[in-house]
């Protein structure tokens, strides 16, 4: 039996400036990530079980994530993506203004370093930032830039 695949739900925040368009993305706390840009920032995002609806936990995992609750506003589906690593994520955008100097990530614990017996809190996301979508092509987990196209797409 094959075991199911870890499901995501997120939300990508987007605006218009005078240089164009801008997401929101986070950069993965951690040690793992700590020296990494390209392919290290992702959209605020967390995993789900099976009984909890996608939008539900999208919402959810946006307020653990940032510290702030999920912005009202139009939820432009973006579907859903499959990870080098096997996770499904689904997202949808939403029109939305925020300071990233406003955000108080949720953390986790871990194991650092490896087999040391010592457990350390990082944060979930250790910085957040608004991109232009040419610089977030170049930063965001590769299987998330599809969102970057298909919420290009949704506005053409």
């Amino acid at each position: 039996m094959t075991p199911t695949a870890k499901r995501s739900a997120g939300l990508l925040l987007f605006r218009h400036t005078d240089t164009g368009r801008e997401v929101l993305l986070g950069h993965m706390g951690g040690p793992y990530f700590a020296r990494k840009d390209a392919g290290a920032w992702t959209v605020p995002k967390g995993e789900y079980e099976p009984d909890e609806p996608a939008w539900d936990a999208a919402r959810r995992e946006f307020g653990e994530e940032l510290g702030l609750p999920p912005p009202d506003g139009e939820a432009i589906g973006l579907g859903e993506v499959r990870q080098t690593n096997g996770k499904i994520v689904t997202v949808w955008a939403i029109e939305a203004d925020l300071d990233p100097a406003d955000v108080e990530p949720g953390t986790f614990t871990m194991e650092w370093p490896p087999r040391s017996g010592r457990l350390q809190e990082f944060p979930e996301l250790d910085r957040v930032a608004w991109f232009t979508l040419g610089r977030a092509r170049e930063v965001i987990v590769r299987a998330q830039a599809a969102f970057l196209d298909r919420l290009t797409e949704h506005s053409a």
